[in-house]
């Protein structure tokens, strides 16, 4: 329920003031240090450039030859997941499960039957509970900004404009970075689990705001930018796997 590690966004969303209630954040039981590694690339276009999708595409290619597929690939538009559906077929030599082929709970049994690979938007990023080696890869194209044109989005903006606040640092940076931690939080789901994250969005790194996503993050997840540190990090994961009767 945290953005940046803070209450404020949740508790405001709710009506409540710093004195009407109790706040304790509670860290994860899970050992991030060793079961997960944060990728994120230096070497692809800008979300806003038209190249972004293909790009993003066959960087998820490179990192499901990693993982052997069993990847989550979630985006944040319905645009992004046409454009993903029609580019992946040909880069991945494993399945393509599709949002909005089947429902939900179809997609998911067919995700856990064998290795393959699930293109996503916003159902997907929250709510769904895949334990195990049947999900090691989850994959996220940008950072979940909610849309300026959406109705509820622009009118809490401009309230908190007209209250002379910053809607972009109180509204959508907090709602993106909690919207963010949940789709991060597809991988990890006990503490057998293993897996790679993945933002293939710059901005994280880059940019000023990007603190505020790092920082809704497990503190002792490790994170590299480098696609060669990530296989050996990998290979070293999987060889005690590899190697047990």
């Amino acid at each position: 329920m945290t953005s940046g590690r803070r209450f404020t966004y949740v508790r405001e969303r709710l009506g409540l003031t710093p004195d009407a209630c109790d706040e304790l954040h509670l860290d994860s039981p899970f050992d991030y240090a060793r079961q997960a590694m944060l990728y994120v690339p230096r070497d692809l276009p800008p979300p806003s450039d038209p190249a972004f999708t293909a790009a993003a595409c066959a960087r998820v290619a490179d990192l499901c030859g990693l993982s052997g597929g069993r990847a989550f690939f979630l985006v944040t538009s319905h645009r992004a997941l046409r454009e993903a559906a029609a580019l992946l077929p040909a880069l991945l030599p494993f399945p393509l499960l599709v949002q909005g082929q089947a429902p939900p709970p179809v997609l998911l049994e067919r995700f856990k039957r064998g290795p393959s690979v699930l293109l996503a938007t916003g159902t997907f990023w929250a709510g769904v509970d895949v334990p195990g080696p049947a999900l090691s890869l989850v994959v996220m194209d940008k950072l979940p900004f909610a849309s300026p044109g959406d109705p509820l989005t622009a009118a809490r903006a401009e309230a908190l404009e007209s209250a002379g606040r910053d809607a972009f640092a109180e509204l959508s940076v907090p709602h993106a970075a909690l919207a963010f931690r949940q789709g991060f939080g597809r991988l990890i789901r006990r503490r057998d689990d293993r897996g790679i994250a993945a933002v293939l969005d710059g901005r994280i790194v880059q940019k000023r705001y990007g603190q505020a996503f790092l920082t809704s993050l497990p503190p002792d997840l490790p994170r590299t930018s480098a696609l060669e540190v990530l296989r050996r990090w990998w290979g070293d994961a999987e060889a005690p796997a590899a190697a047990a009767p």
